[in-house]
C-alpha cells in the first residue's frame, strides 16, 4: 500500500518538528489550503517568512525572470541583483556594509564573528565574550544556539561554546552587573519572539544603548523575526530612538527564499576583509533579485503601514476578546507581531482553531503568537478574533 505524505514523511525524515497533521499543497495570500481542498486563514506566515503573503506575484515575477538570465555564479563575481539589495537595505537603515547569506541563523553566526574580530583587531585577545538575554532565541547552528538563551534549546549538545554570558531581558542592573574587560558585544532581539513576543520597557534599550557606547562594547539587534515591516516601522529599532552596531535580518527579507544578511556600521567594514567570512550560497542573483522585489514592496506598497494599522486593530480586537475571557492574561507586541498570554498551555487552543480553519501557533507553552502576512486585513482578523471567542467559549 502507498504512504500518503505525512506517513512518507514519518518513515523518511528525522522528527525534528511537532507538526500539525495537515498537508498544505497551496497558497494564496493569507489563505493556503491542503490535499483535501480545506481552506485555512493562515496567521502563523511562515513563522513571520511571507511578509507579501503566500505565491505573492512580486516574488514569483521576481523569481521567473532571473531564472531566466542567471541563477548562481558564486561570490567570486559581482552581481548586480546582489549590490540593488544591499544599496536599498544601507540606503533605509543606519548600516553602511552587508554580508548575505542563507538563514537567520547564518547571519546570527556572521555577527558573533564580526564582533569578535572585530574587539580582537581593536583591543587584542582576551576580549571575546558576548552577552545575550534570558529566553531570547538566535538560531540553531553551535554558536547561535550558544547565543540561546534558553537550557531547552542547548540541552543535549555539551559542551556548548564558550563566550556567551545570559542575563535577564529589561533589566540594565543584571547586565552591568555581568560587564567587565572580557566583554565584547551584547546581542538582543529589540521584540522576543520565540520567547514569548516580549516588548522591552520604553527607556531599556535606549540605556543598553548607553552602557554599550560608554564601554566601547558592540550593540548587536537580531531582528530576524522582528525586522522587515513586521513592527509597523522597516527596523524594530526605529521604535526606539537609537541605532545598533550591527544588525541581522533574514525571515521576511526573502518572503520564503533562504536569505539572511547582516549589516553593520562603517567603522566593521575593515574586521571582514578577503578571506574572512565566505559563503557558496549566499547572496546568489536569483535570491537577491527576489529579496529586492520583497523589499521595494514593503517600502512602496504600504505594506508597513498597514502592519502598524492591522496591528493596533488587531490588539484592540484581543483586548476586548480579554474582558471576556479571564483565561486571557496579556496582551502583547507591536505590529503585526502579537503575542497572546493565557493561564493554561495554548496547544488544543491551536488544535481546536486548526479544525476551524484559523492557522496559529503557541510558544513556550503558554503564549498564543500570530505573524500574519503583512497584507492581511480587518475581515481577516475579525474572523480570527470570533474563532477564539468561540474556542474561548467552549472550554
Amino acid at each position: 500500500m502507498e504512504l500518503n505524505t505525512m506517513e512518507k514523511a514519518d518513515r523518511f525524515m528525522f522528527k525534528t518538528y511537532k507538526r500539525f497533521p495537515i498537508t498544505l499543497v497551496k497558497g494564496d495570500g493569507c489563505i493556503v489550503w491542503d490535499e483535501e481542498g480545506k481552506e485555512y486563514l493562515d496567521f502563523i506566515g511562515g513563522i513571520a517568512v511571507c511578509a507579501l503573503g503566500h505565491s505573492s506575484p512580486v516574488v514569483s515575477e521576481a523569481i521567473y525572470e532571473q531564472s531566466k538570465k542567471l541563477v548562481h555564479v558564486s561570490n567570486l563575481f559581482y552581481t548586480q541583483p546582489q549590490t540593488d539589495l544591499a544599496s536599498i537595505l544601507t540606503e533605509n537603515s543606519f548600516a553602511d556594509r552587508v554580508f548575505f547569506c542563507n538563514s537567520g541563523a547564518e547571519a546570527n553566526e556572521a555577527a558573533i564573528k564580526l564582533a569578535r574580530r572585530y574587539s580582537r583587531e581593536q583591543f587584542g585577545s582576551g576580549r571575546n565574550v558576548i552577552i545575550t538575554m534570558d529566553n531570547s532565541f538566535h538560531g540553531r547552528t553551535m554558536a547561535t544556539l550558544s547565543a540561546t538563551g534558553q537550557e531547552r534549546i542547548r540541552e543535549g549538545y555539551d559542551p556548548i561554546l564558550e563566550g556567551f554570558k545570559y542575563v535577564p531581558f529589561n533589566a540594565l542592573g543584571d547586565l552591568e552587573s555581568v560587564l567587565d574587560e572580557s566583554v565584547c558585544a551584547v546581542m538582543i532581539e529589540p521584540i522576543q519572539g520565540e520567547g514569548g513576543v516580549v516588548v522591552p520597557d520604553d527607556d531599556y534599550l535606549k540605556g543598553l544603548r548607553d552602557i554599550c557606547s560608554t564601554r566601547d562594547i558592540l550593540l548587536i539587534f537580531d531582528e530576524i523575526q522582528a525586522g522587515m515591516g513586521r513592527t509597523g516601522k522597516l527596523f524594530a529599532y526605529e521604535h526606539f530612538g537609537l541605532t545598533p552596531d550591527i544588525i541581522t535580518l533574514a525571515k521576511a527579507l526573502g518572503n520564503g527564499l533562504p536569505i539572511g544578511a547582516m549589516m553593520a556600521t562603517e567603522k566593521l567594514k575593515d574586521a571582514f576583509g578577503p578571506g574572512s567570512h565566505a559563503t557558496t550560497f549566499g547572496g546568489s542573483p536569483l535570491i537577491t533579485a527576489s529579496a529586492l522585489a520583497v523589499v521595494k514592496s514593503l517600502i512602496h506598497d504600504g505594506w508597513i503601514e498597514n502592519a502598524s494599522v492591522i496591528g493596533d486593530y488587531f490588539k484592540d480586537g484581543l483586548i476586548t476578546l480579554q474582558k471576556r475571557h479571564s483565561i486571557i492574561k496579556e496582551v502583547r507586541g507591536l505590529g503585526l507581531i502579537i503575542g497572546l498570554l493565557l493561564d493554561r498551555a495554548g496547544q488544543d487552543i491551536v488544535d481546536a482553531c486548526a479544525k476551524r480553519g484559523f492557522l496559529i501557533n503557541c510558544i513556550q507553552d503558554k503564549i498564543l503568537r500570530f505573524v500574519p502576512p503583512l497584507i492581511i486585513g480587518k475581515d481577516e482578523v475579525d474572523s480570527l478574533i470570533e474563532c477564539l471567542d468561540d474556542v474561548f467559549n467552549e472550554l
